[in-house]
């Protein structure tokens, strides 16, 4: 298994790229985000990567971040979620949002997302929102915590749930109400957003 591309950016478009590693360039598909965070061409680049291996066919896909990589395992585990549906999520949301829309239920979101119906979105929704919701509210040491504990050090959002949670509300309602504020603030604004919100039965 391929963990990892360090080498030299020699092409990129808007769904993939090629690093060139020991004179092999490996070419990889990857969300917008982790495009547009790549280097001009001729430069050194870093990514994590997944290898898809099919009966007729190998895929690569490449990751900026190891929260990213994490969140997409997470999410192609779904039964009918193949790869191209976990670029495309990633591609259309943080992984803020991804994993927030995630635990709170919110399978409406996920279908803004190319490829994503309803059904599908709720079957994602299903099997993963336990998994999420309590990896954003008690940060143990699973998969889902891992993918939440990378998206930043001190994630503003995750620590805004832990304390709705401290204050007596359930880990769902925490993060339905957290995943409605302005996660760009910190986690004090956060909160007092969430408090509105809840005030008012959002």
């Amino acid at each position: 298994m391929i963990y990892s591309f360090n080498g030299i950016l020699i092409y990129s478009d808007h769904i993939s790229a090629v690093i060139e590693c020991g004179g092999v360039g490996y070419k990889f598909s990857a969300s917008t985000k982790t495009l547009a965070a790549l280097p001009s061409n001729g430069k050194q680049a870093f990514v994590y990567t997944y290898m898809n291996v099919k009966e007729d066919a190998v895929d690569l896909y490449g990751f900026a971040e190891p929260g990213e990589l994490e969140l997409f395992k997470m999410i192609t585990s779904v039964n009918g979620v193949g790869p191209k549906i976990g670029i495309a999520l990633l591609s259309d949301f943080t992984t803020d949002q991804l994993s927030l829309a995630i635990a709170s239920g919110d399978a409406k979101t996920l279908t803004k997302a190319s490829g994503v119906g309803l059904k599908l979105a709720q079957r994602i929704v299903l099997e993963l929102k336990d998994k999420m919701s309590s990896g954003l509210a008690v940060g143990d040491t699973s998969a889902s915590s891992t993918v939440v504990a990378d998206i930043s050090d001190g994630s503003s959002p995750k620590d805004a749930i832990a304390a709705l949670v401290q204050f007596g509300y359930s880990n769902s309602e925490a993060a339905t109400v957290v995943a409605k504020c302005d996660l760009s603030k910190s986690t004090e604004d956060i909160i007092k957003q969430a408090l509105r919100l809840l005030s008012t039965k959002f």
